[in-house]
């Protein structure tokens, strides 16, 4: 396989650093990115910045149909001219695309090398339309997939692994050294895989009311958990908080990094109906 370098070198480019792009040529490590997602003959995956193609001929071999969504108009002209087999090029917004529409099919696979600066949004983006991602598989920056496949109690443990730990399983596939792409980044990544669970790890009243009881529940790391989750004066009164966890059975000394999606869901549960819509928060990573 030609490398990236050579392909911008033949078509007079060079790699944009503010879209964070570094390209990965490894034929060994992108067989593998393209074995996690699992595909068989005629599945749907959309791939997100697909770049000068690499990934996408991998992904296009397993006869799976690959919808590539790129943003730069200068890879855009790279895969019409390369024209890769069975693959339907897309104009689009990794962000913010519709997977399942962009595809033309009600559920797909995700597979991408993101743009360290795009991780999260692309990742709330996953979880909000899990009902028609099946799985997916990314390639990030190594501390941010060890965070997101971290178990309770470790200090990588957060916010984004409890929210998607309650509808996906997620796996540490891989270590990519940074030498292996084209610009090589400052730190080395990962890649991470996520498969949708048949159903969540456990009952939930609310997906936007767990999602504040989860993301107030790690505003202050280091305080203790009825002290952190009050910060959400919209879950309610301190009394009503510290009953909940009472009633869930969870120690309100304990800290968020403790929890397993399981207790999170248990708070929710124990806040009773809700009565008037919760407003979802505006979410980061942490």
């Amino acid at each position: 396989m030609e490398q990236p370098r050579d392909i911008l070198k033949r078509h007079g480019l060079r790699p944009k650093h503010s879209w964070g792009q570094n390209f990965l040529g490894d034929e060994d490590a992108l067989e593998t990115i393209a074995d996690a997602l699992l595909l068989r003959e005629g599945d749907a995956v959309v791939e997100l910045g697909p770049g000068l193609g690499h990934l996408t001929r991998f992904l296009a071999a397993t006869g799976a149909r690959v919808t590539a969504v790129e943003r730069d108009r200068d890879m855009l002209t790279v895969l019409e001219k390369e024209a890769i087999p069975g693959v339907k090029v897309v104009a689009g917004n990794a962000a913010t695309v519709d997977f399942a529409q962009v595809a033309g099919v009600p559920e797909v696979a995700v597979a991408g090398n993101l743009p360290y600066h795009l991780t999260s949004p692309i990742l709330f983006r996953v979880l909000e339309q899990r009902a028609h991602v099946t799985r997916a598989v990314f390639t990030l920056q190594k501390e941010v997939v060890e965070r997101l496949a971290a178990e309770p109690g470790n200090r990588d443990y957060g916010l984004l692994t409890v929210l998607l730990g309650l509808h996906f399983d997620a796996e540490n596939i891989l270590t990519l050294e940074a030498w292996r792409f084209h610009p090589p980044p400052k730190v080395d990544s990962a890649v991470l895989r996520l498969t949708r669970r048949k159903a969540p790890r456990a009952p939930i009243v609310d997906e936007a009311r767990f999602t504040r009881v989860v993301k107030a529940s790690f505003a202050h790391r280091r305080k203790t958990l009825i002290n952190s989750i009050k910060s959400d004066p919209t879950l309610g009164s301190p009394e009503v908080l510290a009953a909940a966890l009472a009633a869930a059975g969870v120690d309100s000394q304990r800290r968020a990094e403790t929890l397993a999606p399981e207790e999170f869901a248990a708070i929710e549960r124990a806040l009773g109906p809700v009565v008037t819509p919760v407003p979802v928060p505006k979410l980061d990573e942490e």
